[in-house]
């Protein structure tokens, strides 16, 4: 069985809606996984939109929501999870506001696409003290053993 990411709120390649970005109440969406492999220690979640600022002329990747260490047995996330709700273990990076949780999407122009990206592991990391994009992605190397995206669009009225 493949590691698949699903959200109750969009489906995949779909319309996130506006109570998920800056334009509404900027509350994470629900978030379900299955199919994570066996030999896996723990799951990580990067959310980023490759199109910033503008999907015409993309410069950078834009990181929205940096997590790590959540438990192998965890099956999803809550709609606007909080920290203290967040499975026991799992610990935040920092996103290109330079904090800690979700931000929602923001786009200054154009429709951009928003990559939620689940990696199953074969360890759990060390504490890494609020890791960038980069710094997780370093210490996933050669640890990931499956990898789920979900993709959603949003463009601002």
């Amino acid at each position: 069985m493949a590691l698949i990411i699903t959200s109750s709120s969009f489906i995949h390649k779909g319309v996130i809606p506006p109570r998920h970005t800056c334009d509404g109440a900027n509350v994470s969406p629900p978030l379900a996984w299955s199919g994570v492999p066996a030999g896996a220690k723990s799951l990580a979640l990067i959310a980023d939109d490759p199109d910033a600022p503008d999907p015409a002329a993309p410069k950078m990747t834009w990181v929205h929501w940096v997590l790590y260490n959540i438990p192998s047995n965890a099956n999803g996330l809550a709609e606007g999870v909080a920290v203290k709700d967040l499975p026991s273990g799992t610990l935040h990076g920092v996103n290109d506001w330079k904090r800690a949780g979700y931000g929602g999407p923001c786009p200054p122009v154009g429709k951009h696409r928003y990559f939620f990206k689940l990696y199953a592991l074969d360890s759990v990391l060390p504490d890494l003290k609020y890791p960038a994009k980069a710094t997780l992605e370093k210490a996933m190397q050669g640890h990931v053993l499956a990898q789920s995206d979900l993709i959603g669009l949003y463009q601002r009225q």
